[in-house]
């Protein structure tokens, strides 16, 4: 996959429509919830905790060969260690039905144990969740049962920001990204064989880039004697929140905050700009005629065709899988990372993919689990030293081994059979491709980046300061409701004329009328909604 998930405006609007059932619902299980539950008055616990439900989306990666975690490595080696046997709920993997199945459960009257999600989705966040009775507070709880989990958070008083709710509530067992270098994962890529062919040296302002792609266009780069190569390669997608070429202006596809005051990308002046810019690439054919039309198979078959000189990646799906399929068909190919583009040789950029500790997803302890505490205890076994080694590689023996005191994948595991992927390989034995409630270290990132391509990348990417971006903020119920019903139409239109304006179908004289009607839209309710939310984040 290509794209980028989308930004946090993006993600509540879209949690807000299908969620609302799920918050509107009655109480279930018991009134644990509505304090913390070390608090409750609850002791009737068992002694031993020997059995657990466990609600979470199955990643593909995992899914094209088991059909429950428990089946995976770590979690058959976490069962051994703990003595906990572990029900896995998997809805189905399309989002649209995996979120349906959310929504009949949270509205059931018995649920599952722990619940693995991204909370920040429930509308009115994970504080309404509390007060609604799906999910209980943790704050006694981890810290009298969760050592490893409390020195972490005590450790980072900026981790612990992220994933407190603006009354002060821990609610789940986070994900986090341990250091920079997991970090980053995505940003420009371009060919850096057909650069050195031209005699051209890497762009760094848009003005560098724009000479660049003329050149990728005009000079036969790809050797084949025909004018088939497309210098450049981007959607509204992967504009995004991380605004590769975009951010060049000072701004990104969505909400951003300039010292603590929130502000919408597309609707300011240099976003008209941003547009001129594009449409004028597009004109000149450096931008690719399908842009509009995403389709994930035809860029593959583009960047495997030597066609494609640009594009924004990732670095596993992206510089490391062109690399592998490419090597013998073309040893010279060399998609390499590029800077993210500035508009004044010197600048530092400030847009760029840069993940903040966690990306709001995390295991919830739910009012139907009748002992909590040997709960918490279980979960936080992966924040200590041992389960930070079982959740990043898996069993020792079966998926790594020690070496020098540090844990090292087996060959089997770096190099699976033809028609396995890597990330498919690494799925057998852990979660660390994807979120899960534990800390991802730096360690597993170099030995899965195994190209020096893709370790060079973690530098290149890592450059913009980030100092623009909105934190993970939460709204509160009426808000969500509010911001929905505003940015469904504004979100379609945007669409909708960002590709007009760089297509030509709609002239650039006429932006200004366009933000008028976004305007009108109720643009600014919508800002007042994020400056809220960003205010009482600021006051955690």
């Amino acid at each position: 996959m290509r794209r980028k998930a989308q930004n946090w405006g993006t993600a509540v609007l879209a949690a807000a429509l299908v969620l609302s059932l799920a918050a509107c619902g009655g109480t279930s299980g018991n009134d644990q919830a509505k304090g913390d539950a070390s608090t409750s008055g609850k002791t009737a616990e068992p002694e031993k905790l020997t059995h657990l439900t466990y609600w979470v989306s199955m990643h593909p990666a995992a899914a094209a060969q088991m059909k429950t975690y428990a089946e995976m490595g770590m979690y058959k080696e976490l069962e051994r260690i703990t003595g906990v046997k572990v029900d896995f709920q998997h809805p189905p993997t399309d989002s649209t039905q995996a979120q349906e199945q959310f929504n009949l459960m949270m509205v059931s009257e018995k649920l599952p144990d722990v619940i693995e999600t991204s909370w920040i989705g429930y509308p009115g966040g994970p504080e309404k969740a509390i007060q609604d009775n799906k999910i209980i507070k943790l704050n006694d709880l981890i810290d009298q049962n969760a050592p490893n989990l409390k020195k972490l958070l005590d450790e980072h008083p900026d981790w612990k920001k992220q994933v407190t709710t603006d009354d002060g509530s821990l609610y789940m067992f986070p994900f986090f990204r341990g250091g920079d270098k997991v970090r980053v994962f995505y940003g420009p890529s371009i060919r850096k064989d057909w650069l050195d062919k031209l005699g051209l040296q890497m762009p760094t302002t848009i003005d560098e880039w724009h000479e660049v792609l003329k050149a990728f266009k005009e000079k036969d780069p790809n050797g084949n004697g025909k004018a088939d190569e497309i210098p450049l390669y981007f959607t509204k997608d992967d504009i995004g929140t991380d605004a590769p070429f975009l951010g060049a202006w000072g701004i990104n596809y969505g909400f951003y905050q300039i010292d603590n005051s929130v502000k919408y990308g597309p609707i300011q002046p240099e976003y008209k700009e941003f547009l001129a810019t594009m449409n004028q690439w597009y004109k000149e054919g450096l931008l690719d005629k399908d842009f509009a039309a995403p389709n994930d198979k035809l860029f593959d078959a583009k960047m495997t065709g030597n066609q494609l000189g640009a594009a924004p990646t990732y670095n596993g799906g992206g510089i490391g899988k062109y690399a592998n399929l490419m090597k013998d068909k073309d040893p010279k190919f060399n998609l390499v990372a590029a800077p993210y583009p500035v508009l004044n040789k010197g600048d530092k950029p400030i847009w760029g993919q840069k993940d903040f500790a966690t990306n709001g997803i995390g295991a919830a302890i739910s009012t139907s689990n009748t002992n909590p505490t040997e709960t918490v205890k279980w979960l936080d076994y992966a924040y200590g030293d041992q389960g930070n080694l079982l959740f990043n590689y898996g069993k020792e023996g079966e998926a790594y081994t020690m070496k020098d005191g540090k844990p090292v994948f087996l060959p089997e595991v770096l190099n699976p059979p033809s028609g396995v992927s890597l990330q498919q390989s690494f799925a057998k034995h852990n979660r660390s491709t994807w979120s899960a409630p534990f800390v991802l270290s730096d360690e597993f990132q170099m030995q899965y980046l195994a190209l020096p391509n893709q370790k060079d990348a973690l530098t290149v990417w890592s450059q913009p300061t980030g100092e623009r971006k909105m934190p993970l903020v939460t709204p509160t119920k009426d808000e969500s409701s509010q911001f929905a019903s505003i940015m469904t139409d504004i979100n379609t239109y945007k669409d909708e004329m960002f590709l007009k304006f760089i297509m030509g179908a709609e002239p650039i004289d006429n932006f200004d009328k366009y933000v008028k009607k976004i305007e009108a839209m109720g643009i600014n309710d919508a800002i007042k909604i994020q400056q809220a939310a960003l205010d009482r984040f600021n006051k955690r």
